[in-house]
Order: structure tokens, then sequence, then C-alpha cells
């Protein structure tokens, strides 16, 4: 198995996919969300966004908190110092992309 790691410049294969980057949208604006919010907002199957947060996990990016809520067992996800940076770098990088190259169409 290939392990992906950060580009220079910031660029991160591991948050770039869209599903983690839209993961990692939604816990850079919160504290910490719930795994059932992600996977609405996302409009995914639980096995698609678990695959996709076993990558973040596994980086060092995401960590999960267990609770229980109304009874039932949750998941809480939160994004680590370290996968909020990553993140931002990424965000970053994407925005010097397309600033440095967009132009009018056809130029």
């Amino acid at each position: 198995m290939t392990t992906l790691a950060p580009e220079p410049g910031g660029f991160n294969l591991i948050i770039h996919a869209p599903n983690r980057l839209l993961i990692c949208a939604l816990l850079d604006s919160v504290a910490e969300i719930e795994f059932g919010v992600v996977q609405e907002r996302l409009s995914v199957s639980a096995s698609v966004l678990s695959k996709h947060v076993t990558v973040l996990t596994e980086a060092g990016y995401v960590t999960q908190r267990k609770a229980v809520r109304e009874t039932r067992p949750r998941v809480w996800l939160q994004f680590t110092p370290e996968g909020r940076a990553a993140y931002r770098a990424h965000v970053a990088a994407l925005q010097a992309i397309v600033g440095t190259h967009s132009g009018p169409a056809g130029a």
C-alpha cells in the first residue's frame, strides 16, 4: 500500500480527495462534529464516510470521540492541531495555484 504524504508547498494529497476535503472544511468551522451530521452533509453512506475518516485519522489529522447521546452510541470527529494546520496549508496552496493560473478564458 502506498502511503500518501503532504507535498511541498502545503498541497496535501491526503486532504485533496473531494470527500476528505469536504470533511476537513466542516471540521475547520467547528470544535467537533457528530459523524452522522457529516454523513448527512456529504450525502454519503456510513461506510464511505468511515473509510475517509480512517485515512484522516491514520494521518494524525482527525480524532474520534465516542459518547452516548439519547441512549445511542455516537461518534464525534475533531481536528487535531496538525490536521487543522495541514488543511489550512492545503487551502493556501490551492489558492496559490488558482491565483497563479487564473485569468481570462482562452488567454
